[in-house]
């Protein structure tokens, strides 16, 4: 079968898209550039996201204490050992809100990353509502050079979901913030949450409807995990019933059909989040990792003779 992505893999795939990029492996280099988050410093909220705690995500070598091009080097030197096929890399500004500072700033940051060898471009993780028209057109014009993406975490398009998680911000600020991006022509990715509390499948689905009708660059899901030390961890010992969490078998399977409803121009970046287990409390897929589930999924794809895209429409979901 011949795929609009040009590779035999059943789904727009995040390695394959950057081998035909780049023309080899490209590898993330995750970095701490001290940023904050209005739902953290009193802007918003003081209490940050119930399921927040970037401890649980962060490699050892990304730490705010260490100057960024420090950073860089210990990354590029930890992922040579691990990953020997990469030779390029995107620095990744990961923790909290990393647009949510003065375009003087932005830019020094952005730029100082992108001026260390090797590396090809940045990828930002942000909110909605952090992303100024001054910091898009600056991600605008680094874009004419170099490889550019925004990630704007949304979680969920149900307002509903929004407030139970404390996100501080509302579906319409994750819409707006998406369609003044991609409008600019900047790469936009999305994260989202599946299974947050109270959420149906059909909500999930809904999701995907919302978002297919921008020209969003990639996709990244996560399943909803109860991390250590949050305000979720409280949430769930409090009300266990609003929670529903799924086997492994029937996560792949959900991921199967989210797929089938994003249209094909999206590349999916992962399916699923892994932290160490030392964080983990309550329901969890136990020591599988993401490689894994992700061979599980590609598996589940060919038993049930499915693709990306395979019930897109141009007027949404069928």
């Amino acid at each position: 079968m011949n795929f609009p992505w040009e590779h035999s893999r059943r789904y727009n795939a995040y390695a394959n898209h950057f081998v035909k990029i780049f023309g080899s492996r490209v590898q993330k280099i995750s970095v701490n550039a001290g940023f904050t988050c209005p739902n953290r410093d009193g802007s918003i909220s003081t209490g940050g996201c119930t399921f927040c705690n970037n401890e649980a995500f962060n490699p050892s070598y990304c730490d705010s204490n260490k100057p960024l091009h420090q950073q860089i080097a210990e990354g590029i030197e930890f992922h040579k050992i691990r990953y020997r096929r990469a030779s390029n890399y995107l620095v990744y500004f990961q923790p909290f809100s990393n647009t949510y500072a003065s375009t003087d700033r932005l830019e020094f940051l952005y730029n100082q990353a992108l001026s260390y060898p090797n590396v090809k471009g940045i990828v930002i993780g942000t909110r909605p509502d952090c992303i100024s028209d001054k910091t898009i057109n600056l991600l605008k014009e680094l874009s004419k050079n170099y490889y550019v993406v925004i990630e704007i975490g949304i979680e969920s398009c149900h307002d509903k979901s929004l407030t139970r998680i404390n996100r501080g911000h509302t579906n319409e600020q994750s819409l707006d913030a998406i369609r003044r991006c991609t409008n600019a022509g900047i790469k936009t990715g999305v994260h989202l949450i599946n299974g947050l509390p109270c959420e149906t499948r059909e909500m999930i689905f809904e999701n995907i409807t919302q978002l297919n009708q921008f020209d969003i660059y990639s996709i990244k899901f996560h399943q909803l995990q109860i991390i250590k030390n949050t305000q979720m961890e409280t949430d769930f010992k409090m009300n266990p019933n609003d929670y529903s969490f799924v086997s492994l078998d029937e996560y792949v399977e959900l991921c199967v059909d989210i797929a089938e409803r994003i249209k094909p121009s999206i590349i999916i970046e992962r399916i699923a989040g892994e932290v160490p287990p030392r964080f983990l409390s309550g329901p969890n897929f136990g020591l599988v990792r993401n490689d894994e589930i992700l061979r599980r999924f590609e598996r589940k794809l060919e038993e049930r003779d499915t693709y990306q895209g395979k019930i897109f429409t141009s007027a949404g979901v069928k």
